[in-house]
């Protein structure tokens, strides 16, 4: 498979798509089980699907065409808000509302190493070094966890207690960017450790929506951030080198809150997915809808893409 793109929703169906056609090709029902689709990651040879369902994270095959899963990750209490493949694949990590945040060896479905955040956590991004997670939580937190040490070594709480919905850091560690629950995004310059000057500096911050924001991701060039919103729309903000954000369109055609977002590996396209129960695919160049995908008979919350080398 070149392109894989998935989408999940509410109303328990994990579908995969054929990116220009915009046909479903195949979906997962799990029958008999419940528990709504809350975040998904493709593994770096495309060769797994991780759906974090409820309190477990399903991994599926996805060359296969059974709607089982090879296996299965339990151990959280409650939701699990996000799911990251580590860069060759031999781990995933997970963040929860249960407060902890876990590392699973996919060779033994156990969790390999628990850190306790002390708050609900909403979303875990894996450092580009592969060595460091950054986490927010709903209790205004970002975190820094450092994976040789087991500690967390760096705590930003740039809008007092107010919840840090998304984190993106940069492909090239250059920038960390977080959104919050009313519509602010901060940003920080990553520096080296070793370079005398403070891990995360505070360039800037602006309102990005008068909304709720739901994601807010970096593209693969560092060139450009999508920010999701309740508000029903998508905004991409083009970065300077000296990490001065403008905004540069507003994607305009979902009916709904809009929840997640993937890239395209080249930074060319954008996946979104909504409560509109539809997906949609946008060039960046144009700004325009160029597919719609549609299936979910409800609210599509998450979304994944997966077009480059495997």
């Amino acid at each position: 498979m070149s392109v894989v793109l998935v989408t999940g929703s509410y109303d328990h169906e994990i579908r995969f798509w054929e990116a220009w056609s915009g046909i479903c090709s195949r979906t997962i029902t799990r029958t008999g089980e419940s528990g709504q689709v809350n975040r998904l990651a493709i593994s770096p040879d495309k060769r797994l699907l991780a759906a974090a369902i409820h309190k477990k994270v399903n991994i599926y095959e996805i060359s296969s065409s059974s709607s089982d899963p090879v296996a299965t990750l339990e151990g959280h209490a409650l939701n699990v808000t996000s799911v990251s493949f580590h860069s060759e694949g031999k781990w995933l990590v997970t963040g929860s509302e249960d407060g902890t945040i876990r590392i699973w060896d996919l060779r033994n479905p156990h969790p390999h190493r628990t850190y306790d955040n002390g708050s609900p956590v909403n979303d875990v991004s894996i450092h580009p070094n592969q060595g460091e997670l950054i986490s927010c939580d709903q209790a205004g937190s970002i975190k820094q966890w450092d994976l040789s040490d087991n500690i967390c070594s760096h705590e930003l709480t740039p809008a007092g207690d107010v919840p840090i919905r998304s984190v993106t850091i940069a492909s090239d560690g250059s920038c960390l960017v977080a959104g919050n629950n009313k519509g602010q995004c901060y940003v920080w310059r990553v520096n080296d450790e070793h370079s005398g000057l403070p891990r995360f500096q505070a360039v800037t911050r602006f309102l990005a929506h008068n909304k709720y924001i739901t994601r807010c991701l970096l593209s693969p060039d560092v060139r450009f951030l999508a920010t999701c919103s309740a508000d029903t729309t998508v905004k991409i903000w083009s970065i300077t080198p000296n990490f001065e954000f403008r905004q540069d369109k507003t994607l305009i055609g979902h009916q709904r809150w809009v929840w997640d977002c993937a890239f395209s590996a080249d930074s060319a396209y954008l996946v979104t997915a909504s409560s509109d129960h539809t997906a949609r695919l946008w060039e960046m160049a144009s700004g325009e809808t160029v597919r719609q995908y549609n299936g979910h008979h409800k609210a599509a919350v998450c979304c994944a893409l997966h077009d480059g080398a495997g």
